[in-house]
């Protein structure tokens, strides 16, 4: 009932508050046997930390994940798995101005009508800061489908506020702070997020990632959808407001023939479905877009109320990101991961024994680019 667990034989409990002396997660349900040190979840903790350039928070902590408990002399046992990120360089005091109103766009108000009493330090429990365990629980969902099935994610940024980004190589996505998959535009972007600042402003953005060799047969008819339960993962990351599976919103305008994704012999002719069919997946890449509303916390004055229902007006302090969706890229793999890693628990435990005697065509289509 609380909101704080995700996943059903993969089962992922976060923990923790913004400006509290830690944060975490405890994961139950991860497989025995797999090697697992610090070493093979600091990446992406560092892929997603904030302070790594002038255009985020600059919030300098250092995200450093410790393991203490769930693995053996380096090998998962079967039992929980308590992933711990400790809080360093809180500055609680910048919140000091919002203690009694209420920031637009923010969790304050319905936070304080919800359970009548807020943690105001960095917006405690509903801070993005709470996805750094996530971005760790993911980590560990990766390792085990990349050595298990060979799969594995990638994402890029696609827009960024009224910025459509070119697609040129995912090589690119490590080199620039954008997670952009291009190299000629950072120029550009960069210049952007400069004027943005100085108008005290903020922007959204638009995130695409996707999971490769994917088995096909993951999911479930009905309420147990593979592409539900990324929907569902999707819309759990603080700011997004929108999710799209492989064509989304574009099939609007696409007529059948085009949407339907032909087969034939040697793999799909496309993939409009995103890799999954009947809320299954069809081995096919697994393609989803989320779009991220602009960044609530910016300096330009608000209007808002105070606790007591009067007008007031309100300027958020303190050290945040003009594009939460800077450092979306790695979070939105993290949920995409542990999405798979429970529906691939999940059809071994239903449907391990099952054979049958068409083998699963080539993959085909999936590019995200």
């Amino acid at each position: 009932m609380s909101g704080s667990t995700f996943g059903t034989l993969f089962r992922v409990t976060n923990f923790g508050e913004s400006h509290g002396p830690a944060i975490g997660c405890v994961i139950d349900g991860c497989p025995p046997g797999m090697k697992l040190s610090e070493a093979d979840i600091q990446p992406d903790l560092d892929r997603r930390r904030p302070g790594t350039s002038r255009h985020v928070t600059q919030r300098n902590e250092p995200d450093a994940v410790e393991i203490l408990s769930g693995v053996y002399e380096g090998v998962t046992t079967g039992t929980p798995i308590c992933l711990l990120i400790r809080n360093t360089d809180q500055r609680s005091k910048d919140y000091g101005n919002i203690l009694q109103t209420f920031r637009p766009g923010h969790a304050d108000y319905t936070y304080w009508h919800k359970y009548g009493v807020r943690d105001p330090r960095g917006g405690g429990r509903s801070s993005a800061r709470l996805t750094a365990p996530m971005v760790a629980a993911g980590a560990v969902a990766k390792k085990w489908l990349r050595e298990k099935h060979g799969t594995t994610f990638d994402g890029h940024m696609v827009q960024i506020g009224e910025i459509e980004i070119p697609f040129e190589s995912m090589d690119h996505v490590p080199n620039n702070p954008f997670f952009a998959a291009n190299a000629t535009d950072i120029p550009r972007l960069e210049a952007y997020m400069d004027e943005l600042r100085k108008a005290g402003d903020s922007c959204g953005a638009r995130i695409a990632v996707a999971a490769r060799h994917v088995p096909v047969g993951w999911g479930a008819p009905l309420f147990d959808k593979l592409d539900a339960d990324i929907a569902y993962a999707m819309m759990g990351i603080n700011a997004v407001k929108g999710v799209e599976i492989g064509a989304g919103f574009a099939s609007v305008a696409q007529r059948g023939t085009t949407h339907g994704d032909s087969l034939t012999p040697s793999g799909f002719a496309g993939n409009n479905a995103g890799g999954v069919l009947g809320g299954i997946s069809t081995g096919q890449d697994v393609t989803v877009q989320i779009a991220i509303k602009p960044t609530s916390s910016i300096r330009s004055s608000r209007e808002s109320i105070d606790l007591a229902g009067a007008p007031a007006t309100v300027e958020t302090f303190g050290r945040h990101d003009p594009c939460v969706g800077i450092r979306a890229t790695p979070i939105a793999e993290a949920m995409l991961a542990l999405v798979l890693i429970d529906h691939a628990l999940q059809h071994r435990a239903q449907c391990g024994d099952v054979h049958v005697a068409v083998p699963p065509i080539a993959a085909g289509q999936g590019s995200i680019g």
